[in-house]
């Protein structure tokens, strides 16, 4: 997908939001632990209820992976669906793989040539050689990690050099010479507040994702006051177990399409 289609999905869902699909089987709905194909039931139901309210699907790898060959299958499953029956959804691996050169274009190959999803996360401590086996892919996007809102966030990211230039500022700077706003994206949590501005001053054009509002406790008035490109967006904002564990019983998907269409209300609202 293009930055062009992607800014468009925005202007005429007037939404946002990427919905995260962090599957975990211990959470599922009691009618479907014992369910085969559990994962893949829920993952389409929420898929159908969320659909008219968001722009963006995002796995997390980890809770496919931790299943073995079966969780694949099942993400497999999920990706496929979405392709066939919501093409106009941007797909997010949340794999933050970066390795080296070799083991990367693997990683690449494995995620746009197989599993056919439109971006990655992908980790940048490596340098530019774990990094740039990701890029060139038509329209596949890499998802660099920038400034992220875990707390041990602050342990390396706002380390400052002999300038008081902060570690993720450097990555920053350093990785607009791989890839421009047509092919990368950066990661930043929404529990960052105003640091979005530091953000900006950096990557005034790129379009950020940014995890942590509902459950973490960002701020979407926040991220969109502080972040938001004019005319443009520039955001695709992350909710998971908000939207995805709104309901354990047998309404999941009901409930998990309500809290979606209320942050895409809201979404409206702060896009007018």
């Amino acid at each position: 997908m293009t930055r062009k289609e992607l800014i468009e999905n925005i202007r005429r869902k007037q939404s946002f939001l990427c919905v995260g699909l962090d599957t975990d089987i211990r959470k599922l709905p009691a009618h479907l632990q014992n369910e085969p194909d559990a994962i893949v039931k829920f993952n389409r139901a929420i898929i159908d209820a969320t659909a008219p309210y968001c722009v963006a699907y995002k796995p997390n790898l980890a809770f496919y992976e931790s299943l073995g060959v079966e969780g694949w299958k099942a993400l497999e499953d999920t990706v496929k669906y979405i392709r066939e029956k919501y093409p106009d959804q941007f797909i997010i691996a949340d794999a933050k793989r970066g390795d080296i050169g070799n083991t990367s274009q693997l990683y690449a190959r494995s995620f746009f040539e197989h599993l056919g999803v439109d971006s990655i996360t992908v980790a940048p401590y490596m340098g530019r050689d774990s990094v740039t086996p990701f890029l060139g892919y038509e329209g596949k996007w890499v998802i660099l990690l920038a400034l992220t809102s875990n707390p041990g966030s602050h342990d390396f990211q706002l380390m400052t050099d002999e300038n008081g230039k902060r570690l993720f500022e450097e990555v920053l700077t350093k990785s607009a010479e791989w890839a421009g706003p047509e092919e990368m994206m950066y990661v930043v949590g929404a529990t960052q507040g105003r640091m979005f501005e530091d953000i900006r001053r950096y990557a005034p054009k790129s379009f950020l994702l940014v995890p942590g509002v509902g459950a973490q406790g960002g701020s979407l008035e926040e991220v969109c006051r502080y972040g938001m490109i004019p005319g443009e967006c520039g955001l695709l904002v992350n909710s998971s177990r908000g939207i995805i564990y709104a309901s354990s019983g047998t309404d999941f998907a009901e409930a998990a399409g309500r809290e979606a269409r209320k942050l895409a209300e809201q979404m409206a609202t702060l896009l007018r």
